[in-house]
């Protein structure tokens, strides 16, 4: 049985601004060092096999946090970044509705291709989810911890899990610094563990950005 841990990165001051993120490489803040510094000792409880994190910062250096208590290395991956957001990257959300109004009533309705440049669902899915079973193929029957972006992840998962996204708008989204686990066997398959597990340190932020 392979185990999956597909985990969101910590907090960042554009999280907590509700700034759109997308693939802009910022940094974790102290709210998201401390969350990353609280769940390591609960993922190295599970014994992981290996660690893969996006190679944006805040991915990495939550990833970063795991490695320091299991000494496993942390094998980069650009393809586990967020969903590009195209013109949106580096807007406030108010701002985005502001200046894209008919996007992002798309975007808000769950069109999983709103325009103004952002990547389409089906895309990023497929981008993430190759990602992730590459990482297990790697380890055969394992344990590997993946640190990623909330979006992503979902997205990824749902990939892994062959779930449509209008199903995967009915889950919640991950909060920082939490995890969703997935189990793959030779019965059933992929299949959803858990989801959102995690510390209780600070305040969850908008998935989106």
């Amino acid at each position: 049985m392979t185990r999956l841990i597909v985990w969101r990165h910590g907090n960042t001051d554009w999280n907590a601004a509700n700034r759109v993120q997308g693939q802009t490489d910022v940094p974790l803040n102290d709210l998201g060092r401390e969350q990353a510094r609280a769940a390591a000792p609960l993922l190295a409880a599970l014994r992981p096999d290996a660690i893969v994190a996006s190679d944006l910062s805040r991915a990495a250096d939550t990833a970063a946090a795991l490695a320091a208590l299991t000494g496993l290395p942390v094998r980069a991956d650009a393809r586990l970044r967020e969903r590009h957001f195209g013109s949106w990257q580096g807007l406030a959300l108010t701002e985005a509705a502001e200046r894209y109004p008919d996007e992002f009533a798309r975007w808000r309705a769950g069109d999983p291709d709103p325009g103004a440049g952002i990547e389409g669902l089906d895309d990023l899915g497929k981008r993430v989810g190759t990602a992730l079973q590459d990482a297990v193929a790697a380890v055969p029957g394992g344990t590997i911890v993946v640190a990623t972006h909330g979006g992503g992840a979902r997205q990824g998962c749902g990939y892994l899990l062959g779930w449509d996204h209008t199903v995967l708008r009915t889950i919640g989204a991950l909060r920082n610094c939490h995890w969703t686990e997935l189990r793959d066997n030779e019965l059933r398959g992929w299949h959803l563990r858990a989801h959102n597990v995690g510390p209780i340190t600070g305040q969850a932020a908008n998935e989106a950005v």
